[in-house]
């Protein structure tokens, strides 16, 4: 059961609050995306009202969703999770979810209350079309994290006239690191894309995976610098989850995951014109994992609601479906009733850890759902 003196959704609206009011800060010397950042807060915080009064209804609204809107990428990085767990493939898509469909989910998020959807994949600049869709929903902040290979002049004028899409470079390090993990020639790319988008006087993040292997160099003020200077607003580490023995050793242990925090509250400290973020964070000063509808979930490019992108189970899809049921799905409450999420680990997700747990709950889920439908 959750621990009844920690508050979730004070935590998380204090965290989404804080986000909000450093990105307004990051962005005061462009007035153009001062003055969208100023709106957003306002609906951000019309967004926080819904949840909270959700919540006085006994109900938990995460206010973040990530969505992989694609299967398909061009790149093949090394120890990729969603490879592994064959969620990305270089096959043509089939039975996907529509542009039509992924309106229908941001609209329902929208209602809900929900403020940030993270558009993820494989790679989700192949999908112009629910990129396109995402930019009629100014209420919601939309990160897409692209690896930044295919980024255009279309791309930059959308990403002029609609705001809300705040495009999200995957990079490792300097090029050693990024091309060690993506390719040869992929970080030139993605310092090409950042210079595209820096003339065009847009605003983008960073996305670091941290490793045991680069934890040094990401926190490093000469890289940080170079991203400062380069025009990017936002960086968000997410820690490296092994999805083979030979790579557990390049997951972050106790020991960095709490040198990650010292220098992030230092960072924040020296580059306060920037954004900072962890994932998974401190799960100790968070009651435990965000996953499964506590923070956030993930929806799956053919629309299996997962607990998260590293646990790609699910029993039930938001095509049949809405984002509430979702969330209300037997294998979500388990997860959550059940303390699954606030288990000890090593790596950096304890679901991806604990997968033999999250297959059991999800057969019992699947065999409630026999049942039930025997019964009617």
């Amino acid at each position: 059961m959750e621990n009844k003196e920690f508050n979730l959704g004070e935590y998380l609206t204090r965290g989404v609050e804080g986000i909000v009011r450093r990105a307004v800060r990051a962005t005061f010397t462009d007035p153009r995306e001062s003055a969208f950042m100023a709106r957003f807060a306002l609906l951000s915080r019309e967004a926080s009202r819904r949840r909270a009064k959700a919540e006085t209804e006994g109900e938990n609204i995460p206010p973040f969703l990530i969505a992989s809107i694609t299967s398909s990428c061009n790149l093949h990085c090394a120890g990729c999770y969603s490879r592994q767990n064959h969620a990305c493939t270089d096959a043509a898509p089939v039975n996907q979810l529509t542009a039509k469909d992924w309106e229908n989910v941001f609209s329902e998020a929208r209602e809900l209350g929900i403020s940030f959807i993270l558009l993820a994949g494989g790679e989700p600049l192949l999908r112009r079309d629910v990129i396109n869709a995402a930019g009629n929903y100014p209420e919601i902040m939309f990160p897409i994290f692209t690896n930044g290979t295919l980024l255009n002049d279309e791309y930059i004028k959308l990403f002029d006239r609609k705001r809300n899409l705040l495009p999200v470079l995957s990079i490792e390090g300097r090029q050693e690191k990024t091309d060690e993990r993506r390719g040869g020639g992929v970080y030139a790319s993605v310092k090409t894309a950042m210079e595209q988008i820096r003339k065009n006087r847009l605003i983008f993040g960073a996305s670091v995976t941290v490793t045991t292997a680069n934890l040094q160099e990401v926190t490093g003020r000469e890289f940080l610098d170079e991203l400062r200077d380069g025009g990017c607003k936002a960086v968000i580490y997410v820690e490296f989850v092994p999805v083979t023995e030979e790579s557990k050793g390049l997951a972050p242990g106790d020991a960095e995951r709490e040198y990650l925090r010292e220098c992030l509250s230092e960072i924040r400290e020296e580059y306060p014109d920037m954004v900072f973020i962890s994932f998974p964070g401190d799960e100790k000063g968070t009651g435990g994992c965000l996953a499964a509808g506590r923070g956030f979930f993930h929806i799956n490019s053919h629309g299996g609601a997962e607990p998260c992108p590293f646990s790609p189970y699910s029993d039930i899809n938001v095509k049949n479906t809405s984002l509430r049921q979702a969330l209300h799905s037997p294998l979500f409450t388990a997860l959550r009733e059940q303390n699954v999420l606030m288990e000890e680990h090593s790596g950096g997700c304890v679901l991806f850890e604990r997968k033999e747990s999250v297959e059991a709950l999800l057969a019992e889920s699947a065999g409630k759902t026999v049942l039930t439908s025997a019964a009617g």
